[in-house]
C-alpha cells in the first residue's frame, strides 16, 4: 500500500485517513507491525461479537461455527482482522473498505488461509443503497471517528442491516483520558498507532453516539468499556472513559 492509494472524491470516507492506513497493508497481518495495537485488542473486540451475536440470533454457544446461517459484514475492514475471525466462526463474510490497497491485502491473506470472504473496496453509501436490508450482522470497529459525514454514515449501516439484525460498533471516548492514553501516548510516545490518524475532537461521546443512532434509526441497546490492564491486556470492562463497544438494533 502507498500514500497514493485511490479514494473516492465524496461520501464519508476521509480521503487522508484512507491513505495513511494504506500505508500499512503491507505488514497489516505482522503483529509486531504498526497494526499491533490492533492484534492486541482484537481478542477481546471478537469475543464480544460472538457473544453478542450469539445471545442476540439466539445460536448455540458450544458451536465451533457458532455464526453458521449468519450474513455479516464488516465496515471499514482494512485488511480483515474482524473479517476473517467471523468467516471462521461460521458466517458469511463480506468486507467493505475505502482503500484499495488494504482490500488487496485482505484478499491476499484470506486466499491464503482459504477462506471465501467478499471484499469490496467503495464507499459505505453506496454499498447500503445496493443492498438494503442485506445482512443479519454488521460490525463497525474503530470506524466511526475516522468519517467525514457521521449522520450519512450511521443511516447507511441501518439501510444494511435486516429487520431483526444486530449491529456491533467500537470507537474512542473524547474525555482528556482518551487524549492522554489514544494520542498523546499511543501516536506520539509508543507509536503505537500511526501518528495523525486520528483527530481528538472528532472522537463522539456514548451520549452523543447514542443520540445520532437514533436519528440514524438505531436504538444502542449495550454499551461496555474497552480497556487494557497489566495483568489480563486489553478486555471488555464497565470504563468507558477510553475506548466503548457496544450494539444497537434496527428500530
Amino acid at each position: 500500500m502507498n500514500s497514493q492509494s485511490r479514494t473516492s472524491s465524496s461520501g464519508t470516507a476521509h480521503a487522508g485517513n484512507v491513505a495513511l492506513f494504506g500505508t500499512l497493508a503491507a505488514d497489516w497481518w505482522d503483529p509486531e507491525g504498526q497494526s499491533r495495537l490492533l492484534h492486541r485488542i482484537n481478542p477481546a473486540r471478537l469475543g464480544f461479537i460472538r457473544e453478542a451475536a450469539v445471545s442476540h440470533f439466539g445460536l448455540d454457544p458450544r458451536a465451533r461455527k457458532a455464526l453458521k446461517g449468519l450474513k455479516a459484514i464488516d465496515i471499514g475492514c482494512g485488511a480483515g482482522l474482524v473479517a476473517e475471525p467471523l468467516a471462521r466462526m461460521g458466517a458469511e463474510v463480506s468486507g467493505l473498505d475505502a482503500g484499495e490497497d488494504v482490500i488487496a491485502a485482505a484478499r491476499a491473506h484470506a486466499a491464503g488461509q482459504n477462506l471465501v470472504i467478499d471484499y469490496q473496496t467503495g464507499e459505505v453509501l453506496d454499498h447500503a443503497a445496493r443492498n438494503a436490508g442485506a445482512y443479519d450482522l454488521v460490525t463497525c470497529l474503530e470506524v466511526v471517528e475516522h468519517v467525514e459525514d457521521v449522520p450519512a454514515f450511521l443511516g447507511a449501516l441501518r439501510r444494511l442491516l435486516k429487520p431483526g439484525g444486530l449491529l456491533v460498533f467500537s470507537t474512542p471516548n473524547r474525555t482528556a483520558l482518551s487524549y492522554a492514553v489514544l494520542i498523546a501516548g499511543a501516536e506520539k510516545l509508543t507509536r503505537l498507532i500511526p501518528e495523525g490518524g486520528h483527530e481528538w475532537k472528532k472522537f463522539l461521546t456514548p451520549d452523543e453516539l447514542t443520540q445520532r443512532m437514533a436519528v440514524a434509526g438505531l436504538r444502542v441497546d449495550r454499551l461496555n468499556g474497552l480497556g487494557w490492564g497489566p495483568l489480563q491486556g486489553f478486555a471488555i470492562t464497565s470504563d468507558l472513559s477510553v475506548n466503548y463497544i457496544g450494539t444497537a438494533l434496527p428500530v
